[in-house]
């Protein structure tokens, strides 16, 4: 009898420790309140770090640093640091698409503009995102193209396509402005003929710097592109 009552005495101890392990937090879990929101929330804000930043007209433009053909590196953030800018323009370049062609041997409708305001505070660079081994692309043919059709501004390089997709450039030419807050004003079309061969008779990035310089908002911010699509590589988003 006495060795029956120690087994169930026994058994009732397992019973209620088993119980208690069930129904009572471990010491772990009382240091870490919260700690399965913790995760969930440190989830979502690695999920929101790794979305890239896109270019939107009223938010400030995303920064760059990419390097020209004369092998010299040009951050934006640095051309809106200088304290005599007053706005920064960028051009989706690509000397074989004959819409840009259309800008620099038809017509000067580009380097015209450039012109028209590098003795504002504007300053002016063009971005190739076309991939190696894609039309227009490459060091060497946009050095070339730079000297021939007497380029002032630098023409930088983006082979991997990050800046292109960030600014979501669809089109050669396509133009943005930014004022000198580093804020984006316009985005577009450089004029209003859609065609590879006449120039437009209304000159968007003109009228759009001539309200950033005013302090003024543009007042038609947005117009659609036009032209080559941008020669990106296959792991670029798809226009």
């Amino acid at each position: 009898m006495k060795s029956r009552n120690t087994v169930l005495a026994l058994l009732s101890c397992g019973v209620l420790a088993f119980s208690f392990a069930m129904f009572v937090p471990t010491a772990g879990v009382q240091a870490q309140p919260g700690a399965i929101e913790k995760k969930i929330k440190d989830k979502g804000d690695e999920k929101k770090d790794a979305k890239k930043a896109t270019a939107k007209v009223g938010e400030k433009a995303p920064d760059f640093t990419l390097t020209d053909t004369d092998g010299k590196t040009v951050k934006l953030a640095d051309l809106l640091a200088d304290k005599d800018t007053k706005a920064v323009v960028i051009e989706w370049f690509n000397p074989e698409c004959p819409f840009v062609v259309k800008q620099y041997e038809k017509n000067t409708t580009m380097p015209d503009t450039y012109k028209a305001f590098k003795d504002k505070g504007v300053k002016w660079v063009a971005i190739n995102s076309g991939a190696p081994g894609k039309e227009g692309a490459g060091k060497e043919l946009n050095a070339k193209m730079k000297k021939q059709w007497k380029i002032e501004y630098p023409i930088l390089l983006d082979e991997s396509g990050e800046v292109g997709r960030a600014y979501e450039a669809k089109t050669t030419p396509h133009m943005f402005v930014i004022n000198k807050d580093g804020v984006l004003a316009y985005a577009g079309a450089i004029d209003n003929d859609k065609s590879a061969a006449k120039a437009g008779d209304k000159n968007h990035v003109k009228n759009a710097l001539e309200s950033v310089l005013k302090g003024e908002t543009v007042a038609e911010s947005e117009t659609k592109p036009y032209g080559c699509s941008v020669k990106y590589g296959s792991a670029a988003k798809k226009n």
